[in-house]
């Protein structure tokens, strides 16, 4: 037992030392990057007329292998470039890498916000989208 209240101790505090320590602008800038490229896809679906993502991810089985791998395809790069960061801060900072970390932290930081940004620019760009047909009618 003791060997996990280790591993949980250290993890604690690589979290709180990311958050207030060298490389904390990594909690604000990957989340806004993984934003823009959402943004960006929340669009690109409102123009062709898609159902928000994350509902369509949820909803549609036969759809999602193409979904995730649509999702991977905008912030595959992002996601791959906050685990090499991660995985430098953690060998700065304790010395040794825990790879599964890296991987979780980074999957934390970036699909949330893309999955949330996506959906509300697709939900604001196609209520747009529609008032301007409605309008011109």
């Amino acid at each position: 037992m003791s060997g996990l209240e280790d591993a949980l101790q250290r993890d604690e505090y690589l979290l709180f030392i990311r958050e207030h320590g060298p490389l904390a602008f990594r909690m604000i800038l990957q989340p806004l990057v993984a934003t823009a490229i959402a943004i960006r896809a929340g669009l690109r679906d409102a123009r062709s007329g898609r159902r928000p993502f994350a509902v369509l991810v949820a909803t549609e089985p036969a759809q999602r292998r193409q979904l995730l791998g649509e999702l991977w395809g905008d912030i595959g790069r992002l996601y791959l470039l906050a685990v090499v960061i991660d995985m430098i801060f953690q060998l700065v900072v304790s010395r040794s890498v825990d790879v599964l970390q890296a991987l979780a932290i980074a999957a934390i930081l970036a699909f949330p916000a893309y999955l949330v940004a996506r959906g509300l620019t697709n939900r604001i760009a196609r209520r747009r989208l529609a008032a301007r047909a409605g309008g011109t009618s």
